[in-house]
């Protein structure tokens, strides 16, 4: 259980780029989410599955020499997941419904994490770095909040101007 819900039922195994495939299954599986729940329901199944992500990717990983294997991707799926909390915040605080997730906002999500992911910048490197199953999560997560901090930067810097 501890494998497949850490390779996120199969997407690990997806080549090439299994971390890019665990995000863009990632994305569809939280725009459906949204879709069902808005961001309530998004919120609640990001902090679920980084709970689960934890117990997983160190249950999986025991024993191994190097626990940040491609295909592990749960890690991907907090993080985009937690990104993409960032737009459906901000849509539902807008009253938009659930029906509607402007693409900008999911796309900007999916890019900046991928970015801030193989970049690892600041403390997404150094989570990286330590070299046991919570930086397999941690990394992910922390670019999970610079992607969703910099999608909205980016929405703030495109409508800030419509709106003078």
């Amino acid at each position: 259980m501890e494998r497949l819900l850490s390779i996120w039922f199969g997407a690990g195994l997806l080549r090439p780029a299994p971390g890019t495939w665990g995000s863009a299954v990632a994305i569809a599986l939280g725009l459906l989410i949204y879709r069902i729940g808005h961001f309530p329901l998004l919120a609640i199944a990001t902090v679920a599955v980084t709970a689960i992500g934890f117990w997983a990717v160190a249950r999986h990983t025991a024993g191994m020499a190097d626990p940040d294997r491609s295909e592990i991707v749960i890690d991907e799926v907090a993080g985009q997941w937690l990104a993409l909390c960032f737009p459906a915040a901000g849509f539902w605080f807008a009253g938009l419904g659930a029906d509607s997730f402007p693409w900008p906002g999911w796309v900007a999500a999916f890019l900046f994490f991928r970015l801030f992911d193989i970049w690892k910048p600041w403390l997404v490197g150094r989570a990286d770095r330590r070299g046991d199953a919570p930086g397999v999560m941690l990394d992910d997560l922390w670019a999970g909040l610079f992607a969703g901090i910099a999608t909205m930067i980016a929405a703030a810097a495109y409508h800030i101007p419509l709106m003078l």
